[in-house]
């Protein structure tokens, strides 16, 4: 079982910034690919960015590449999610996810996740 839990999310105005991050209870972090999710209300979960175990693949959603960094810390067992020029429609819950690096073959699939965390809420004024 692997215990993950975000922090930094809040309020921030348009194009400001905000770095999310999520620590895993895992002893072999390494082992796993990171992902990050968020969730609007009314949305269905969509992919945002993830990043595999070494730190030297990652891959972002369309809408989010350019503006946002996903990184990991493999000694402190976290991920990090640098969110830059923020916008209203970023607004939603993002939730940390940990996948078995073995059996990924797909970033952004949600099923592709073996563990999440409990989200934190991300708000964007206009």
């Amino acid at each position: 079982q692997v215990l993950l839990v975000e922090s930094g999310g809040g309020l921030v105005q348009a194009g400001g910034s905000l770095r999310l991050s999520c620590v895993a209870s895992a002893r072999t972090f390494s082992n796993y690919v990171m992902g990050w999710f968020r969730q609007a209300p009314g949305k269905e979960r969509e992919f945002v960015a993830a990043i595999n175990w070494s730190g030297g693949t990652t891959d972002y959603a369309d809408s989010v590449k350019g503006r946002f960094t996903i990184s990991r810390d493999n000694a402190k067992n976290t991920v990090y999610l640098q969110m830059n020029s923020l916008k209203p429609e970023d607004t939603a819950f993002y939730y940390c996810a940990a996948g078995r690096s073995s059996s990924v073959s797909d970033f952004w699939g949600p099923s592709q996740y073996n563990y999440w965390g409990q989200g934190t809420q991300v708000t964007v004024s206009s």
